[in-house]
């Protein structure tokens, strides 16, 4: 079995968004959730986050890949992005 790797959007409890990529989604929600040294700076003071979309990609350079082209888009594309792939969750 191939490890998969993940690109996600959460949002945050401010509205905000936060994308990024990781090999385990539980895992990485629950550290933005409740680790204080492995969440992300950015959401630490906007607990919690919710899981709001993702990507599965079969290797890292795909998924850093896309998971920049994410982050280079406005809130209200990502809003669009999210909003259009709903079934995937």
């Amino acid at each position: 079995m191939s490890k998969k790797f993940y690109v996600y959007i959460v949002e945050c409890s401010d509205g905000t968004y936060y994308t990024g990529y990781t090999t385990s989604l539980p895992r990485r929600i629950d550290e933005h959730n409740l680790s204080l040294r492995k969440a992300a700076k950015y959401t630490r003071s906007r607990r919690p986050v919710k899981l709001i979309y993702s990507e599965v990609y079969d290797n890292m350079s795909d998924a850093l890949k896309r998971e920049y082209k994410i982050k280079q888009l406005s809130r209200k594309q990502k809003k669009v992005l999210v909003n259009t792939n709903k079934d995937n969750m």
